[in-house]
């Protein structure tokens, strides 16, 4: 076995770090009026700095930002997308224990791509490591997956094909943006193809009108449209998740239920697959990645402090390599551990210390 030189990486992660209180206060500053925009950025820049040291300390081969300039996971990246406005909601969404903040995604005119904030977050990652950049954006899915449907202007779109149809166009034109700032390591968070994998959300979607039968086919053609202008040296990896808000869940189910679609439908290069509970079912899906695809395990969770076992995670690893060569696979936790700028419940510390687990399991198993 041995190390892998270019991503995934056998020791990855999924992007998004738990944001220092520095942090926290500046956006708090800025919202209140107290501070203004460069303020807010001059911290931001600070703590990013911070973070992408910090990453390569532990050992990590791939570096984010943390995603400390956004507040949501997905949000952020779908505002900031044409015919795409900030929408608030009559209520927020339901994960076990818990609602979100009611903030969401309507469309407002043709869907495209023009630009977008996040490629120059990107390149001031670009500039702060010797490491391999890589930048985390919502699978397209994230547009229309919420279990209740955004708004969508019927004088734009009188059918929605043709609203599908823009949005892969939009993120094909934003995936080559990326690219063309020089990023070799993109990630799409692919909550809602997960999410099929769950009866009562695939009800969900029965209630407002759609088939969940043809959802997860919808969505993989989306990732592949985006994916037909990348450059044949660029890794697309696709992070799958049943929810990961301040340490809750929204579903669950095993891959059994989409994994002709992942598969044998979607291009992307490796799978970063939520493994750290049983709510994500067996090891036994793993046996149809083709030969050239990579899957990261993610054993370790995000969502509470306790380190896991270096033994139990080895063990977990032998139990996957019965079904997938065990060349194919590396090790991550199963998500961010903020996915929203709320963050998970651990402490900074916590984080690190899984982090640097990883890395030390990675290398006591492949080399």
């Amino acid at each position: 076995m041995t190390q892998r030189t270019k991503p995934p990486f056998r020791a990855d992660h999924v992007g998004s770090l738990l944001r220092p209180a520095a942090l926290k206060q500046a956006r708090e500053q800025f919202a209140k009026g107290e501070i203004d925009a460069a303020a807010l950025k001059a911290v931001e820049d600070r703590e990013i700095e911070r973070v992408i040291k910090k990453q390569e300390d532990v050992g990590l081969q791939a570096v984010t930002d943390g995603e400390f300039r956004r507040s949501w996971w997905h949000l952020d990246f779908l505002w900031g997308l044409d015919g795409a406005e900030k929408h608030i909601m009559q209520s927020g969404v339901v994960f076990a224990g818990m609602n979100t903040r009611s903030e969401g995604v309507k469309i407002t005119g043709k869907l495209g791509f023009s630009g977008h904030p996040m490629i120059e977050h990107f390149k001031f990652v670009v500039a702060h490591t010797k490491r391999v950049p890589k930048v985390t954006i919502p699978a397209p899915s994230a547009m229309y997956g919420r279990p209740v449907k955004p708004p969508v202007d019927a004088t734009a779109y009188p059918r929605l094909d043709a609203m599908f149809d823009d949005l892969g166009q939009a993120y094909k034109k934003g995936l080559r943006a990326f690219a063309d700032a020089g990023c070799r390591y993109l990630q799409l968070d692919e909550v809602f193809i997960a999410m099929l994998c769950d009866e009562k959300y695939r009800q969900q979607m029965r209630d407002r009108g759609d088939d969940p039968a043809k959802l997860g086919d919808l969505y993989a053609n989306l990732i592949n449209v985006a994916m037909s202008d990348i450059p044949s040296d660029m890794t697309i990896t696709m992070h799958m998740c049943r929810g990961n808000y301040r340490s809750t869940y929204q579903g669950a189910g095993g891959y059994e239920a989409v994994q002709e679609i992942l598969f044998n439908k979607i291009n992307v290069h490796g799978f970063f697959m939520e493994y750290d509970t049983e709510r994500a079912g067996g090891f036994e899906p793993l046996r149809m990645v083709p030969k050239d695809k990579t899957v990261v395990l993610g054993l370790v969770t995000s969502k509470s402090g306790a380190l896991e076992s270096k033994d139990e995670l080895k063990r977990r690893i032998d139990q996957a390599a019965k079904f997938i060569p065990l060349e194919q696979l590396c090790l991550s936790p199963q998500c961010g551990f903020a996915s929203t700028e709320e963050g998970n419940t651990l402490t900074e510390d916590d984080q690190w210390a899984k982090l640097r687990m990883i890395v030390e399991v990675a290398k006591e198993v492949w080399g």
